[in-house]
């Protein structure tokens, strides 16, 4: 079976740039099984997203030659061999929905990612990481210590070379540092009512306000807090009857869920930035 490769790439839109990197492709032996292409009139941009196999070349090979093709066009680009899962660490506090989702997912094949590591400011999912044989890292986070320890969990993903940070739960509100540090591979959970009920309790707050929707967002770490370029949001309705114990339960499955997509759309490298906004080509 011939190698197969993911190409995203994004630059200024003019004529010809879908032929251009068919042509590319083709005169190097490459067999597009798909793509898409999204041209951003507000911005001038063109982005697309190419997988294709191809034998001829190694990815060495490809990316060298893809590195003179793209000088003309102003293209940024990335290539991906598609077999190779993405290395992952993952970074939790006292809320395991979305951690124990994520493991559950990857070890049943539908996530195409590489755990590496797990990286908590509280103990109680250690026993969780082990049953998945993941290592888990243990640091207690204070204000005083926050420098420190970011310094060496940053330590920890750069060693297992993470290709991306989920913080799936994870309640601190990282440096302005480790969030340029991360740009574009760290992906946040949280519920859908902010700005409206902020702190603790959201879900106290919500029904005391007898909200009708709940729902959760996914995006990218920023360093302008739970702002960054989202990735999917999903909503579920709710009524009168139901108790605050029902709106955590179903936010919860929610937020579960909408990381879980926005993770494996990262994973399959299908999610480009766009300024404050992302192009998904699901």
């Amino acid at each position: 079976m011939n190698p197969t490769y993911i190409l995203t790439l994004s630059c200024p839109d003019r004529l010809g740039l879908v032929h251009a990197v068919s042509g590319f492709l083709l005169a190097r032996g490459g067999n597009i099984e798909e793509a898409a292409q999204y041209n951003d009139r507000d911005t001038g941009l063109f982005f697309m997203r190419v997988q294709f196999a191809c034998a001829q070349l190694t990815h060495e090979e490809l990316k060298t030659q893809l590195d003179e093709f793209a000088q003309p066009f102003d293209l940024t680009w990335r290539l991906h061999a598609r077999a190779l899962p993405m290395r992952a660490v993952i970074m939790v506090s006292k809320e395991g929905h979305c951690l124990n989702d994520l493991l559950f997912r990857w070890k049943s094949g539908f996530l195409g990612l590489d755990i590496r590591a797990i990286i908590s400011n509280h103990r109680e999912f250690y026993q969780l990481a082990a049953s998945y044989n993941v290592p888990f890292h243990h640091f207690p986070v204070t204000s005083a210590t926050k420098a420190q320890v970011e310094a060496k969990q940053y330590e920890i993903i750069q060693a297992e070379e993470a290709e991306l940070v989920v913080l799936a739960r994870y309640m601190q509100v990282l440096s302005d540092d480790l969030c340029r540090k991360l740009s574009g591979r760290a992906i946040n959970i949280h519920h859908s009512f902010l700005p409206s009920f902020k702190g603790a309790k959201p879900y106290y707050q919500a029904h005391d306000r007898g909200v009708k929707l709940i729902g959760a967002t996914a995006h990218y770490v920023t360093a302008d807090l739970d702002e960054g370029p989202i990735i999917e949001q999903d909503v579920a309705r709710v009524d009168h009857s139901k108790t605050v114990e029902d709106l955590t339960t179903l936010g919860r499955d929610t937020e579960s869920q909408v990381l879980a997509r926005a993770v494996k759309w990262h994973s399959e490298h299908r999610v480009l930035i766009n300024g404050h906004k992302t192009v998904i080509f699901k």
